[in-house]
């Protein structure tokens, strides 16, 4: 791939998605290190690294150097951010190194944008641009934000979810709420572990939820097996999970979510909620995929709602896409944070 590329970063908490205009996803790893704490040098990075999470000697440790969608390790974060953009541009940077965009939550600190930032440029680009994810979501989702018209974005990644009211090149509601991907599987790994006394593992809880979840109409039909260890005996152990039982774990949090669009939507101009009443509801993210909850969105709120296409890509593709918009959105791309918005 030629040097001087523009490549758009979707900085997940849970995968990092690399995007390149008229190539797509060419990169989506999770957003996993591993190192060994004897020596402090990286032994893997991204599949290689989550294929270790909870089955690493002690002195080699996996770990997600991301917190709720924000850097809780700038040094690993650079790390994992030079090695992904080596893959994705080459190991050579000849001549011009790329234009960069990178993702964050709307709700992150000015101090944590600019720690992405930072850590973004000592990975090797030449200039950064920093873009909220609501706004890359309805640009990958294909929504015309540039017209007078009220739209809401729900993305619900690893370790946030967004949720935004756009219009007109900007955020006019928001909130930023923890109840995400992680959230859901801590829940699945607490109630498995309160109700049958068995410690299940963080890649389990995620392919029940991935395999099981619905939070509308569970009847107990799916079924799958997990493995995990007793905690009374301290063997392994195995059971069967169905989908009421995903269903019980997860719907407080679905529920708190409802919640949440419902407090941006209380905050969103007559006007504007009116056209998200006829446009409906789009959701973006992993979390889109889960089960059901479309259709419990739209039993709560009355309105359309529905998943993007390819609700996985829509912010690493958005966040691509939005270099062709870098004269339209308000104060240039770096700056589309500092738009006025009513803050949740």
């Amino acid at each position: 791939m030629a040097a001087g590329t523009d490549i758009g970063i979707d900085l997940g908490t849970a995968s990092v998605l690399v995007y390149v205009k008229g190539k797509g996803v060419v990169l989506k790893e999770p957003s996993v290190v591993a190192f060994d704490r004897n020596t402090n040098k990286i032994k893997a990075i991204g599949e290689e690294a989550r294929l270790m999470l909870g089955r690493t000697p002690g002195n080699i440790v996996a770990v997600r150097p991301l917190r709720q969608g924000v850097i809780s390790d700038y040094t690993v974060t650079e790390k994992m951010l030079s090695y992904f953009i080596s893959r994705t541009v080459g190991k050579s940077l000849f001549g011009r190194k790329p234009r960069i965009s990178v993702c964050v939550p709307s709700g992150a600190t000015e101090v944590e944008k600019k720690a992405v930032e930072d850590a973004t440029y000592q990975a090797g680009a030449r200039e950064v641009f920093i873009i909220e994810e609501p706004i890359a979501a309805a640009i990958g989702a294909g929504i015309d934000i540039s017209r007078p018209c009220g739209n809401m974005v729900v993305d619900i990644g690893g370790g946030t979810t967004d949720i935004a009211v756009l219009s007109m090149n900007g955020i006019v509601a928001k909130n930023s709420v923890k109840l995400a991907g992680n959230k859901i599987d801590a829940a699945i790994i607490k109630y498995v572990q309160n109700k049958y006394r068995i410690l299940i593992g963080e890649r389990t809880a995620e392919n029940a939820k991935i395999t099981l979840a619905n939070v509308f109409s569970p009847d107990g039909s799916r079924e799958m097996d997990v493995k995990g260890r007793n905690l009374v005996t301290g063997l392994p152990a195995r059971l069967k999970l169905n989908d009421y039982d995903i269903y019980k774990a997860i719907i407080d949090i679905a529920d708190e979510l409802v919640d949440a669009i419902k407090g941006v939507l209380e905050q969103t101009p007559p006007e504007l909620a009116g056209d998200i009443h006829s446009g409906g509801i789009i959701l973006t993210g992993g979390g889109a995929l889960i089960g059901g909850l479309d259709k419990l969105i739209e039993s709560e709120t009355k309105i359309h709602t529905y998943a993007a296409d390819d609700p996985l890509r829509c912010v690493a593709r958005g966040t691509s896409l939005a270099f062709d918009h870098l004269d339209t959105l308000l104060d240039g791309f770096e700056k589309i944070s500092l738009y006025g918005y009513s803050e949740i």
